[in-house]
């Protein structure tokens, strides 16, 4: 079954090697969903981040990792059951990979790492040539205590053949996408560019979901009185949009993204994510 495989890789048309070795990371990004479907894995978690953005709805960047989350909190979730069914649809398509859960139980978001040097070996890849030895990884995170109040869908995905996912709807994804630039601990571009697809697509963020977010984690962790519109959503934003260095946001994203998504980078700063942020659903 290699060659669905390498027709899938020709299909993308990459043009050098970095887009080679995403198309090649994402091709196996969806194996991995098609094999944690067949594990029932989506009767009990949700996809959802930029990996699913750029899968479900083509998001124009490319996402290294494969988040989920579960529909209802866990804290007994364990990586290793459907890990194992994964690593079997793997090998049925000819590629020998291993996956581990990596991190503790304690921790509400679990992860596991999944690794192939199958594609190196049997497909013509221009950019693992000398590198016969190199492992492509794909991190799997879910968080098993998730905040109430997400909206998921369903779509339909044919590659390597039909199968189904759940996902967060769009308002829902959007929100936690706000929790996170507002929260996240560390600096981000690639936030700043979702934040922008988002508008773009004219899509309003789930508030009751980003208000349990909130409460959840971040600084204003445990302020149960915490009340959130779209004024507040957007004085919040404004002041965390000013401390950004957006050469720097800019550089953090440009390498995900094609040659010709890269020139609209050079737009931004200050005044261009305040006319964004104005245009707010």
């Amino acid at each position: 079954m290699i060659e669905i495989i390498q027709q899938k890789l020709d299909s993308c048309h990459a043009s050098n090697p970095v887009e080679e070795e995403q198309a090649t990371k994402e091709i196996m990004q969806e194996i991995a969903l098609y094999g944690l479907w067949r594990a029932d894995f989506f009767e009990v978690a949700a996809f959802q981040g930029g990996t699913s953005l750029r899968i479900l709805h083509r998001l124009p960047r490319f996402s290294e990792d494969l988040d989920f989350m579960l529909q209802t909190p866990d804290s007994e979730f364990d990586w290793s059951a459907y890990l194992s069914r994964l690593l079997e649809c793997f090998e049925e398509y000819g590629l020998q990979s291993e996956a581990l859960p990596k991190g503790s139980m304690d921790r509400a978001v679990r992860t596991a790492v999944l690794k192939n040097n199958s594609f190196v070996n049997q497909l013509n890849l221009q950019f693992e040539k000398g590198h016969a030895d190199r492992k492509i990884t794909i991190k799997l995170e879910v968080d098993a205590n998730p905040p109430a109040g997400s909206g998921f869908d369903y779509t339909y995905l044919d590659f390597p053949t039909d199968f189904e996912v759940c996902h967060q709807d769009l308002p829902s994804n959007f929100a936690l996408k706000i929790h996170a630039l507002l929260c996240r601990p560390y600096f981000k571009g690639r936030d700043w560019y979702d934040f922008n697809w988002y508008i773009r697509q004219g899509v309003s963020p789930n508030l009751p979901h980003l208000q349990n977010a909130l409460v959840q984690y971040g600084p204003w962790e445990g302020q149960e009185d915490l009340v959130i519109d779209k004024s507040w959503l957007r004085e919040e934003l404004q002041q965390k949009m000013d401390s950004i260095e957006w050469a720097e946001a800019a550089a953090d994203v440009a390498p995900f993204l094609k040659l010709s998504e890269q020139e609209s980078l050079k737009l931004w700063d200050a005044r261009f994510f305040s006319a964004k942020l104005k245009k707010l659903a």
